[in-house]
């Protein structure tokens, strides 16, 4: 038979244990679905890696977006410092247009192209989204009075 204190070492045990697991099993959960931030800027300097999740923000380069038969849409994103080919395969938003701030979420294929599943864009003419201005910021390309992308 054991001693009560050997039982209660053998129990707090189990416990942490199990509390270890679950943690980790959560930690796991999260890291599949964070999606990190980056701009143009970024990808196009190979700073990050293929094939991480990441959501990608900036402004859709004028006449570069290509509708394909099958709703495939190709088009350029930029912090005005680099532009970034990017494919997406689906329905656009509504107020998806050129020259506009977005913010794409998806992965780096090997071949340098960002393949887009979610296409999120502005809700108005006034507002960019957070991510959007923080790239252009890092690029050097925002004009801080007027809130709007520097003029070259």
């Amino acid at each position: 038979m054991r001693s009560r204190k050997n039982q209660r070492l053998l129990l707090i045990t189990v416990a942490v244990g199990l509390v270890g697991a679950a943690t980790a099993l959560v930690l796991s959960a999260l890291d599949e679905n964070i999606a990190f931030f980056a701009g143009p800027s970024e990808l196009a300097a190979g700073e990050l890696e293929p094939g991480k999740r990441l959501r990608l923000g900036g402004l859709v380069v004028h006449d570069s977006v290509v509708y394909g038969d099958d709703g495939e849409v190709t088009f350029q994103l930029t912090d005005e410092a680099a532009a970034v080919d990017v494919r997406y395969q689906g329905v656009l938003p509504d107020l998806f247009r050129e020259g506009q701030g977005i913010v794409a979420i998806g992965t780096l294929s090997p071949r340098g192209r960002f393949e887009a599943d979610e296409v999120l864009a502005k809700h108005d003419e006034n507002y960019m989204p957070p991510e959007v201005t923080e790239a252009l910021e890092r690029a050097g390309q925002l004009d801080h009075a007027g809130g709007g992308a520097a003029k070259p």
